[in-house]
């Protein structure tokens, strides 16, 4: 019995740190002195079309600035269309979109009058854009976010990559706005930014980004695969589905775009809990692509993906396994109870009560966050078990005031 819990321990050990440091530490060192890619589009002449491609739900405060930020793109005239879809908002979102698309020609506004989840507004937005701007390979989409700022010259950094045949998803880099100490946003943009670097690197190395964040990346027209009704993460599903092909994934740290950072940890715990259920949908859908984990993409899929959404589970193992081994008078195996315990439930603790007199530590808010995100990883597996019929749900609240 001794040895099924001691094997269950370190294989848990052994599984988160992997994911979260021995395999950023082997990206890092593998990136070493790699260039993402030399073969880009430079001539006027030679950019391909591009077509942006949006949902919107009651973005009644942001969706003017995001119209603005896309009609001052730099990219070539006349080689540029935006397609809008509004699921059926109630507050002023069709209202400001109607007044937009009256007054530029290259936007295409589409006032849905029932829900249908953002990834169904996509599917629909793609295949009308694929109609009037064809299905070629030089024909690119940009599926991005209200909430998501493009800088400039985004569009450009995006789309240059595609004059080499093999890259089919080019990923933006998103920068965050608006942290203060007192919240979880802090603790949320150093572990985006780090996400953003491990994806980056993946790139780097293998051409296998494992999935963009969503809120604006690029891809071919043709490899465009419509997501399945009831799926929750869209641009992961649509990324894998573009692997299967045979094609390469990466990000471009240049192809900046900026978005409000989330602030109410209960708003996150939502939102991660979501995306942790299409996580598990994705993680079955997709086991061939991952499992054995050799090869570039497998290992990079079970390394980046795959243990990290097992995590939760993993530190449950750790903690009972060292629980029970700490019975027979084991030391190391007590202390590692007590270590456990204590971060999983103590710091979270503490940093509750050091926030609530005013005192905001990086560290114990990372712990806090740490925690609360496995818990929603958990919490999304036990949807995912239930059963998800709908992918529609509420975006998530975030601060869109203009903060450093």
């Amino acid at each position: 019995m001794e040895w099924i819990a001691a094997t269950i321990f370190w294989l848990s050990l052994l599984g988160i740190l992997h994911s979260y440091l021995f395999y950023p530490v082997l990206l890092r060192w593998l990136s070493k002195g790699k260039k993402l890619n030399a073969l880009v589009y430079t001539e006027e002449d030679e950019w391909p079309q591009v077509s942006v491609i949006m949902s919107a739900y009651n973005e009644e405060q942001v969706i003017g600035q995001k119209m603005d930020s896309l009609l001052q793109l730099d990219y070539p005239d006349g080689k540029l269309s935006l397609y809008v879809g509004s699921d059926c908002s109630t507050d002023q979102t069709n209202a400001i979109l109607e007044r937009y698309s009256a007054d530029n020609p290259n936007i295409h506004f589409f006032p849905y009058t029932s829900r249908r989840g953002k990834p169904g507004v996509i599917n629909e937005l793609a295949e009308i854009a694929l109609q009037e701007g064809g299905s070629g390979p030089e024909h690119l989409f940009i599926i991005t976010d209200a909430s998501v700022m493009m800088d400039p010259h985004c569009a450009r950094a995006l789309a240059r990559h595609f004059k080499n045949p093999e890259i089919d998803v080019v990923d933006a880099h998103m920068i965050h706005i608006g942290m203060t100490e007192e919240d979880i946003s802090r603790a949320e943009d150093e572990y985006i930014s780090s996400e953003v670097q491990l994806k980056h690197r993946e790139g780097l190395v293998w051409g296998k980004m494992i999935g963009p964040f969503g809120g604006c990346y690029a891809l071919r027209a043709n490899r465009f695969s419509k997501v399945p009704s009831n799926f929750l993460v869209d641009d992961f599903y649509i990324t894998m589905k573009v692997f299967e092909q045979g094609g390469k994934a990466i990000n471009d740290l240049e192809a900046t775009c900026r978005e409000p950072v989330s602030h109410e940890i209960r708003e996150e715990f939502r939102r991660k809990a979501r995306i942790s259920a299409g996580n598990f949908q994705n993680l079955l859908t997709f086991t061939h692509l991952w499992w054995p984990p050799a090869g570039p993409l497998g290992f990079a899929f079970f390394s980046h993906k795959v243990l990290r959404w097992l995590g939760p589970f993993f530190m449950l193992a750790i903690l009972f396994s060292s629980g029970l081994l700490a019975l027979g008078d084991n030391l190391f195996y007590t202390l590692m109870f007590w270590v456990m315990a204590g971060a999983l439930i103590f710091l979270p603790l503490l940093d509750a009560l050091f926030n609530s007199l005013g005192i905001n530590l990086l560290p114990l808010r990372g712990a806090r966050y740490f925690v609360m995100m496995n818990l929603a990883l958990l919490r999304g597996f036990i949807n995912f078990i239930k059963g998800i019929r709908s992918n529609v749900w509420e975006p998530t609240k975030r601060d869109h005031r203009s903060k450093p």
